[in-house]
């Protein structure tokens, strides 16, 4: 009996010290509906980066990562069920999800009183790290709605010379946020508002929005919306035959944008945080080699779509290994700590200096925000305002 309880307690001291199973990755997005491309785009990104771990010696002295995910199909009570899951089910070390900012917003509480390090790589509600608690659980490698904001405003006053952009906004708390955001950026400017609106997810015709800031004198429109709704606007446009300019948060980037818009998808400019058409690094062509030769459907960078789902995941789960292995262990307050100690990682969006250093939990800023729009079914960059 000695010898079973003393075998019984190596083993437990190995698993503590990662010499045991593989080290559970969770994710939770949407495997399914309009944003499924960006969910898998997500799936794309973590993959790359658990191969590239594994190959090397893994994390915490050999243990291999290992993907689990759940489909939260856009929807909060579903997020949370699957966050559930995989917390205390899959006993996953590290949280990733959040594409949907009301179901990131959702997680955070189940995730922060579980004290499981929650990853988000798309999601941009300011409040989502900015969540008010302590100590705080939530990382972000992402756009962030308060950035955002501000760089529409700009964006639209030097490419478009905007002087009174009108607001179409997704009622729900994401366009309510970015409302607040908008209206604060332009009020910083100095620039007039023509008018705020908002559009149902349901609905399939936003003219009497439109047509109510055309009358108002909208020279531009700053849009948030996902990609269906986002779609509807720009068809509601071509009914109406008004050719504004539209300066879109990256909603329509998640999904299938380009053929639910029709042939004018292209008039809509949106936010990314990177692109692979964008410059040549010896990290990118590492991912896109990696992206070809795992995926047949990937022949070209123009296959890589969306492009953030894939470049923020794959940044946030080298980071996340950076944490776990400055922690030691899986525990999850070792691991929160573990994300503040990270000094340098050398990315594929930028190279990271002490990115959650000093209380930060946003690892990108608006300095690494790129522009682009639909040309078809591919997302390409254009000139940054």
């Amino acid at each position: 009996m000695f010898a079973v309880g003393s075998l019984a307690v190596l083993l437990a001291a190995c698993k503590g010290q990662g010499g045991a199973g593989p080290v559970k990755i969770g994710l939770v997005t949407a495997l399914s509906g309009q944003s499924a491309r960006s969910g898998e785009a997500i799936t794309r990104g973590l993959t790359v980066a658990i191969d590239e771990i594994n190959a090397a010696s893994g994390v915490l002295g050999g243990r291999k990562l290992e993907l689990v995910r759940r489909d939260d199909e856009s929807n909060p009570a579903r997020g949370v069920t699957a966050a559930r899951e995989l917390i205390h089910r899959e006993k996953v070390a590290v949280l990733f999800g959040g594409l949907d900012t009301p179901v990131a917003r959702a997680i955070v509480p189940i995730a922060s009183q579980a004290k499981v390090p929650f990853m988000v790589p798309w999601a941009a509600g300011t409040a989502i790290t900015q969540n008010g608690t302590s100590p705080n659980f939530v990382f972000r490698v992402s756009a962030v709605d308060e950035e955002v904001d501000k760089a529409m405003v700009a964006y639209a006053r030097q490419t478009f010379a905007a002087k009174r952009p009108g607001l179409i906004l997704l009622n729900n708390p994401w366009g309510e946020s970015n409302e607040k955001g908008l209206k604060a950026a332009l009020a910083a400017a100095g620039s007039p508002l023509a008018g705020s609106e908002r559009f149902e997810p349901s609905d399939v015709d936003v003219t009497p929005q439109l047509g109510r800031l055309r009358a108002a004198g909208a020279d531009a429109l700053l849009l948030v919306g996902t990609v269906g709704p986002s779609a509807q606007v720009v068809r509601s446009l071509d009914r109406m035959g008004w050719t504004v300019p539209v300066v879109s948060h990256w909603g329509p980037a998640g999904g299938r944008f380009g053929e639910l818009a029709g042939p004018n998808a292209g008039r809509v400019t949106f936010v990314q945080t990177y692109s692979f058409a964008g410059p040549i690094t010896p990290a990118r062509d590492k991912v896109l080699a990696a992206l070809m030769a795992k995926y047949p459907d990937i022949k070209s960078p123009a296959d890589i779509s969306p492009a953030v789902g894939v470049a923020n995941a794959y940044d946030a789960l080298h980071l996340t290994a950076l944490a776990l292995n400055k922690a030691g262990s899986t525990d999850g307050d070792a691991v929160r700590k573990g994300f503040a100690a990270i000094d340098r990682y050398e990315g594929l969006i930028k190279t990271y200096e002490r990115p959650f250093a000093d209380g930060r939990h946003d690892a990108l800023t608006q300095k690494d925000y790129v522009w682009a729009r639909f040309e078809g079914d591919a997302i390409v960059p254009v000139q940054r305002g």
